[in-house]
This record gives structure tokens, sequence and C-alpha cells, in this order.
């Protein structure tokens, strides 16, 4: 049986009066890919920041790597990496003087670091800036630059806090493509991310919503969720001002173009059978050729959306 390298109980960070986590649990496995999703504000950054050992709960427990936090954070912090958001190593060093001294800060020495170095410019593809201030460095670079700092001492556990925001897609595909080598690995792996095609690349899945998670498990588990709000998807030829009229009717909830179709949303408990004949109706009254509709499987951010509209009506109850 695998073993959880993160474990987490009761987890709650309160700020005055404002409880920005909520009692959540999180469960990491060796060698598991785990996403955390979430919108601004959901609490994904607060939750890793305890996990890492640099901000305390307000109750709650948390081991990492077999170290119980509250009584060996520093020792804890040897034994993970931890990407943040935003870049916060040295922009008036080199790449190659911040690795150095992220190797010196780690205890690294001798052959280790005259291995983890090199390995690190060349994995991360840093070499050709390796003179080049970090300050300096285009975001993509920016971004390998803090993986690359956060791998050197080669941790068991691996926060990623939107570690592909603003990279362009090849640098993400490389992004992941090393995300997927360290779990094979063994290394247990946090990620958090708002990109829907990055969610799917994960094992399994929390989404978090005012400080609780509301739903978790893998994408396929996600996906098979039943929605209250039918899906209907149509493509149309020459009908510009589909969209906006649709929206318009009263069964409609939204409408989201996608991939040169419209993905129609309709209210919950909505047959969506009388919607498609009226569709029809609709399309040749006003001379429109409708080349497809029909109802559409969801997808991830459907899914989504619908817990958090749950989320939401629940706690407005």
């Amino acid at each position: 049986m695998a073993e959880a390298v993160i474990d987490a109980s009761g987890l709650t960070r309160r700020f005055g009066d404002f409880t920005a986590v909520d009692h959540i649990e999180l469960r990491v496995m060796r060698g598991e890919v785990f996403g955390l999703l979430g919108a601004n504000g959901a609490g994904k950054t607060t939750a890793i920041r305890m996990l890492c050992g640099t901000l305390p709960p307000s109750e709650g427990t948390i081991r990492v790597a077999g170290i119980d936090i509250a009584q060996g954070a520093r020792r804890a912090r040897g034994r993970l990496g931890y990407v943040t958001q935003r870049f916060t190593l040295y922009g008036d060093l080199t790449t190659l003087e911040n690795l150095r001294l992220q190797a010196g800060l780690y205890g690294l020495t001798g052959t280790r670091l005259e291995r983890r170095i090199p390995w690190a410019l060349e994995r991360l593809g840093l070499s050709a800036v390796a003179t080049a201030p970090a300050g300096e460095l285009p975001l993509g670079f920016q971004r390998r630059l803090a993986l690359a700092a956060a791998l050197l001492h080669e941790p068991e556990v691996l926060f990623l806090d939107e570690p592909t925001s603003g990279v362009d897609p090849l640098a993400r595909q490389d992004f992941w493509e090393l995300i997927y080598e360290l779990a094979e690995g063994g290394m247990g792996i946090l990620v958090t991310t708002h990109y829907m095609d990055e969610a799917l690349f994960c094992d399994r899945l929390a989404l978090m919503h005012a400080g609780r998670v509301v739903e978790r498990g893998s994408p396929d588990e996600l996906l098979a969720r039943p929605l209250a709000t039918p899906l209907l998807a149509l493509h149309t030829r020459g009908c510009p001002g589909c969209a906006a009229t649709l929206a318009q009717w009263e069964a409609v909830q939204e409408v989201i173009p996608h991939a040169g179709l419209l993905r129609i949303r309709l209210r919950p408990g909505v047959d969506p059978h009388p919607i498609m004949e009226a569709l029809r109706a609709f399309a040749a009254q006003e001379g429109i050729a409708i080349t497809r509709l029909g109802p559409a499987a969801p997808a991830l951010e459907d899914i989504f959306v619908a817990v958090l509209e749950q989320a939401e009506a629940e706690g407005a109850g």
C-alpha cells in the first residue's frame, strides 16, 4: 500500500474573524500528483503555506514526509520543495548564482553539489541563461529556475503553487513532463492550478471553495458526476448572434462558445428535448442551418462550475 507523504487533518487557518481555510482533510500518496483547484481566494495558497510549515495553522495536524510539522518544521523543510506563485529568488544574481545559493542553504556539498547543479541546468533548460541575471529572465525561465532550485536537494514532497501561470503552452508541456517523471520516481506532488486541461493530468483532485474542500476524486470520477444542469451542443453555419439570443431564453442558464460550438447550459431540472425542438424551430424561422445539435458530455470545467454553484446555494441556505 502506498505511503502518505502529506497527511493533513482538520486543517484550519483564521485571520481575525475571517476563516481562510476551514477544517480540510488532505492526503497525498508517494508517487501521486494531487491537484488542488479553486478560484482566487478559495484558500489554496494558504493551505500550501501551512503544509510547508511557513504559516502555522489555527487548528489541525500536518505530517509531511512522516514528520509532524508542529514539532519539526525545519526538519520537514529539508524533505520538501516549494515553488511559489511569485518569483522569490534573487533578481540581481545570475541563474547559476541563485542555484549555488539555494544549494548552500540546503546544505549540499561535495560530489552531490557537483552533480545536482549541472543536472538542474540541463534538465530545466537553463544552461543557455546560466550567466544571465535572474531578474531579467522571461517569466517562463524564471518559473524553470524556481523549480530547479526547489529540486536541488531531491525532496520527497513537492508543492507547486500555480507553477505554469502565464507560461506559454510548450513550456507548460515541459513542466508536466518533468512532474510525471518526478512522480514516477516516487515523489509526492501537490499542485494548484486554474487550468482545467492541467487538472486532467492529476491522479486525484480536490475542489476548494470559500476555504473548504467541496468535492474530490479522480478526474474520471468527477467527470462521471451527474449534472443538475443539462448541457447541449449546438453548431450552426452563419449565426453570429445566436449566443446572445439564446442567453435570453428563460430555460437557458448560460451559453458558452467552445471550439466552434455553442455549449448551452440549461437551468436545473429543465428537460432538454423540448429545448432542442425549440432550437430547431428557431433555426428554421431564421434560416439558420444546424450542423449539430444534441446532448453534450460535461467537461471538467462544467463539473467545477456546478459544484461551486451547489456549494454557494448550500452556503446561502
